[in-house]
């Protein structure tokens, strides 16, 4: 297998809701988030809230992510996706539910898929199509830094595939490093955006200065 040829980058920032959050309250600290540098996309995360509900926080929160230059990002709800407007999916329940997603969705939208715990079943997952595999498993509690078997997941696939991933850090600012270091394409963040002490435009910028200091290089 060939080893996969990059220009020379940087991962890029992937933001993800809080598993429960009150869109209109989120709605502010999204919108402020955009102030602080290059975001590429933003997860809509409700895994406990029914279509209805989702549907509804989507109508809010899709607008302000587009306006602010990144892809939306609908969780584990193909059709909300469709009819929010949002630019994809993501989606981790299951390889066939990748599938359909991928062949009801593309290539009009984004699909992305995740919740592989081997290494053929990471791609298996990317043998559907998605856009870009996710390394990590959103359902665990947040730990400081970014997981063991993230990090050596996410540069061994880094190292060795086409399709992009996306690599989860801890809540920490310090966990963006780790992570970034694998060559994955994208970080994602959860508590470490949403809880800085100092507001969300200040912790996207404080990561953005982070991923500046870890661009791709040609590894072909």
């Amino acid at each position: 297998m060939q080893k996969r040829k990059r220009p020379v980058n940087r991962p890029r920032l992937f933001l993800i809701t809080p598993p429960t959050f009150d869109a209109s309250s989120l709605a502010g600290p999204l919108e402020e988030a955009f102030k602080g540098g290059d975001i590429a996309c933003v997860l809509i995360y409700a895994p406990g809230a029914n279509s209805r509900d989702l549907q509804s926080a989507a109508e809010k929160l899709v607008p302000i992510i587009q306006a602010g230059g990144a892809a939306a990002l609908i969780y584990g709800d193909t059709q909300v996706a469709g009819r929010s407007g949002a630019d994809g999916a993501h989606v981790d329940s299951s390889l066939e539910d990748i599938k359909l997603a991928v062949e009801s969705l593309q290539p009009a939208k984004i699909v992305g898929g995740g919740g592989t715990k081997l290494k053929h079943e990471d791609m298996e997952c990317a043998e559907t199509g998605v856009d870009y595999l996710f390394i990590g498993k959103l359902d665990l509690e947040e730990q400081a830094e970014t997981h063991s078997k993230t990090l050596s997941k996410a540069q061994w696939w880094a190292e060795l595939f086409e399709t992009p991933c996306v690599a989860l850090a801890g809540n920490t600012m310090s966990s963006i490093e780790a992570a970034a270091a694998t060559g994955a394409d994208f970080v994602a963040l959860k508590d470490a955006i949403w809880q800085h002490d100092e507001g969300t435009a200040a912790a996207v910028t404080a990561a953005n200065a982070l991923l500046d200091k870890y661009p791709f290089e040609d590894i072909g």
